[in-house]
């Protein structure tokens, strides 16, 4: 793809832009984000990347190894389960508020996402597969207006994604669409037991599918990433 940067970038702009790229999978998990290279591609000073890094580094996306350089986080068994631990508790929340505050343009709205996210499936869109099952939380988180749990629930994702790339495969990804598409019915029922139940269940079955044993610890070049 051909990258067009703005004028200027602040590092909170370069750290959300190399976020994304994390979350789409354009930077896979062991990538060394190089300084220089990414000083080039912004048109910024080191210094500038440098504090774009540390945000990154303070969300758990990359880590920063002294005298070594900064590197695309690379979550272990343990880190997963932390996450997804965390989730449950957040959204068996979130699932309770959704059903009671959801408009039908909500629904409207994540009736929508869900026909991305079987189009990305059948096409076998890897990066927008996974990037689209992530999503559909943080709209649910949206659709409550808590901007707290909003924010949270973004880090957590950002940091799900990196896990799902290492340890997810296609068919665990179809079963998370189709349960994403059970929670919906059950909400639009005003099912909330059922809906919150179904949720809990949800992420315990992404995180029990998870594949510790043969993970892609993939790595690349930044600015090929940013830049192809």
């Amino acid at each position: 793809m051909t990258q067009e940067v703005q004028l200027d970038p602040s590092a909170d702009d370069i750290a959300k832009e190399v976020a994304a790229a994390i979350v789409a999978h354009k930077l896979p998990p062991g990538t060394r984000l190089r300084e220089e290279a990414l000083a080039r591609v912004y048109k910024v000073s080191r210094t500038k990347i440098r504090a774009a890094l540390l945000m990154l580094s303070k969300d758990k996306l990359i880590n920063i190894v002294p005298d070594k350089g900064a590197f695309v986080s690379k979550p272990d068994a343990n880190e997963a389960r932390e996450v997804y631990a965390v989730r449950r508790i957040l959204e068996a929340a979130l699932a309770k508020e959704f059903v009671a505050n959801a408009t039908a343009a909500d629904y409207r709205r994540i009736d929508a996402h869900l026909a991305e996210e079987r189009r990305a499936l059948e096409s076998g869109d890897v990066q927008r597969r996974n990037h689209l099952l992530g999503h559909f939380h943080i709209l649910l988180a949206e659709a409550v207006g808590n901007s707290v749990l909003t924010g949270m629930l973004r880090e957590l994702s950002a940091r799900s994604a990196v896990i799902t790339v290492l340890y997810q495969s296609s068919h665990d990804a179809s079963c998370s669409s189709q349960e994403h598409h059970a929670f919906i019915e059950a909400a639009r029922a005003g099912d909330t037991k059922r809906a919150c139940a179904l949720m809990d269940e949800h992420l315990e079955h992404v995180q029990t599918a998870l594949n510790f044993t043969d993970a892609n610890h993939a790595g690349g070049d930044l600015v090929t990433a940013l830049l192809s």
